[in-house]
């Protein structure tokens, strides 16, 4: 399931940085995706695009902008249940010029 940040963003801005998919936008900003502009998700506070969210699946083994939200305001979406697989294959499509090798980092491998 992709990440969503909740009406609680304080918008400090910490997420969006960490993000290796450019998946978090500040509210009323509009996201792209594949050279296309798209209407902001979220007007007020900063939001997760779910299209290009893959939970750091491949990069990390927790969201990095969970890590660093000072209120803990960026949680899982109960209405975007997605596997390891497919957010690995959302992964591969994002970055098409990168390899992820078995053994890549997940949330789901943590111990």
């Amino acid at each position: 399931m992709s990440t969503m940040i909740t009406e609680e963003c304080i918008n400090c801005g910490a997420c969006e940085p960490e993000c290796p998919n450019t998946a978090i936008y500040e509210g009323g900003v509009e996201w792209e995706w594949n050279g296309e502009r798209h209407p902001a998700i979220a007007a007020d506070v900063y939001y997760i695009v779910p299209e290009k969210c893959t939970e750091c699946v491949g990069f990390f083994d927790q969201e990095q902008c969970a890590a660093v939200c000072p209120v803990d305001c960026c949680v899982p979406n109960p209405d975007d249940p997605e596997s390891e697989e497919q957010l690995i294959a959302k992964a591969q499509r994002i970055h098409p010029d990168r390899t992820f090798e078995p053994g890549f980092p997940s949330r789901f491998r943590k111990i």
